[in-house]
C-alpha cells in the first residue's frame, strides 16, 4: 500500500499537538518558540497546512523529543511531502474533496451509506459520466470520470480495502443514463459483490424509517492504529471530517443498524440482479 500524504499529515499534526500538551507549553509560547505565528501552528496542528521536515525537527527539539522517536517522526514528515496522484486532478477536484481522496487511499476499511446513488468506489465509467453531468456539467467531465476510476483502485491493491456498503433501495430502481448505463451497473455491482472484501447491502423500502434517513456517510478506519478513524459527510460544495471519537462510534453504530435492517448480502445480491434484467 502507498502511503498517503494526507493521513501522513493528520499523524504529524496529532503527534505535534500531545507532544505541545505534554510539554505544558501553550500555542502562543510554542510558537514565539519556533518563530511561526499562532494561527500557522494552530493550522499546522489541525491538519489544515503541512509542515516541513526541519521544522518539525525544530519542534520536536522545542518538546525534549529526540532519538529514535524523533526520526520516526521525521521521516512521517518527509512522507506528507510527497505527491498524491490525486494532486494531479487538482484541476478538477476540489480541495476538500482531494482531503478525502488522500484518507480513502490508505484506508483499510470503508463503511459508507448511500440514498440516491451508487459510491463512486462501485460506479462504472457511464453511470460516473452521466453524474458528473447532472451534478457539475461538462466542464472537466472526462477528468472527472478519470480520476474517480482511478479511485477504485483502492479495491484492487495487494492489500484491498474491505468496503461496506449499505445503499437505499431506491438507488437501485433511479434510472441513471438509461436503461443500459443502468443495467451495466447494476449487473456490476452484483459481480463485484462476489469478492471477499466488498459487502453489498440493500436497504429495502419496507425497512421503514432508519437512522440514517437524514444523511449519507462514510466511516474511515486506518491499518494503523495511530491514524484515528473519521466519518466523512459531504455535499456539492464542501466536505466535513469527523474525527472526534464519539461521532466515530455514533456513525458505526448506524451502520450497523442499517445492516441489519437492510437484505442480507446474498439476498441484496439477488435484489441487485433482479433491478438489473428490468431495466435490460
Amino acid at each position: 500500500m502507498t502511503a498517503s500524504p494526507t493521513v501522513r499529515r493528520r499523524r504529524i499534526a496529532r503527534e505535534l499537538r500531545q507532544l505541545r500538551e505534554r510539554a505544558g507549553m501553550t500555542l502562543d509560547v510554542a510558537a514565539r518558540q519556533l518563530d511561526m505565528s499562532k494561527s500557522n501552528l494552530s493550522r499546522i496542528e489541525n491538519a489544515q497546512i503541512g509542515i516541513k521536515p526541519r521544522d518539525v525537527r525544530a519542534a520536536l527539539a522545542l518538546y525534549a523529543v529526540t532519538g529514535a522517536d524523533a526520526e520516526a517522526l521525521i521521516e512521517i514528515a518527509r512522507g506528507a511531502q510527497q505527491r498524491g496522484w490525486w494532486q494531479n486532478y487538482s484541476d478538477v477536484l476540489p480541495e476538500w474533496f482531494e482531503f478525502y481522496v488522500g484518507l480513502e487511499a490508505e484506508a483499510a476499511t470503508l463503511r459508507t451509506y448511500e440514498a440516491e446513488s451508487v459510491p463512486g468506489l462501485l460506479q462504472t465509467e457511464a453511470y460516473a459520466r452521466e453524474i458528473y453531468r447532472r451534478t457539475a456539467g461538462e466542464e472537466g467531465l472526462e477528468r472527472k470520470v478519470a480520476a474517480r476510476l482511478r479511485r477504485q483502485e483502492v479495491l484492487r491493491r495487494e492489500s484491498p480495502v474491505q468496503l461496506s456498503v449499505v445503499l437505499n433501495e431506491a438507488v437501485l430502481l433511479r434510472p441513471v443514463g438509461g436503461a443500459a448505463v443502468m443495467a451495466e451497473q447494476l449487473t456490476h455491482m452484483a459481480r463485484i459483490a462476489q469478492s471477499p472484501n466488498v459487502t453489498i447491502y440493500v436497504l429495502p423500502f419496507m425497512a421503514g424509517a432508519h437512522p440514517a434517513m437524514s444523511t449519507p456517510y462514510v466511516i474511515l478506519q486506518f491499518p494503523d492504529a495511530a491514524d484515528a478513524s473519521v466519518v466523512y459527510l459531504d455535499n456539492l460544495t464542501m466536505g466535513l471530517a469527523l474525527e472526534d471519537a464519539g461521532h466515530v462510534r455514533g456513525y458505526s453504530l448506524v451502520h450497523e443498524e442499517l445492516c441489519r435492517m437492510a437484505r442480507d448480502p446474498a439476498d441484496s445480491v439477488a435484489r441487485l440482479e433482479a433491478a438489473s434484467r428490468n431495466f435490460a
